[in-house]
């Protein structure tokens, strides 16, 4: 199944000229590609999928579906 997963941008950093930004999914931190979304900054919660961010959104939105993926082990999937 695929699922894009809720996480919060820690840092904004630029590698090979394409902005990078290292993203915590609740503990696991890695590394997401910020090209769809260029006006994401750090503090910013986004939508990622196979390292891609696709949309920024809030924290509420984010906190409720960190706590269901959480709640159904898929967080330890990352």
């Amino acid at each position: 199944m695929c699922l894009a997963i809720p996480g919060l941008i820690e840092s904004i950093y630029v590698q090979d000229n394409i902005n990078m930004a290292k993203v915590n999914f609740g503990g696991v931190k890695r590394a997401t590609c910020l090209a769809y979304v260029p006006h994401a900054k750090a503090g910013d919660y986004v939508l990622v999928h196979v390292g891609f961010a696709l949309s920024v959104i809030n924290e509420q939105e984010a906190q409720s579906t960190l706590k269901v993926l959480k709640d159904i082990g898929e967080l330890d999937e990352i």
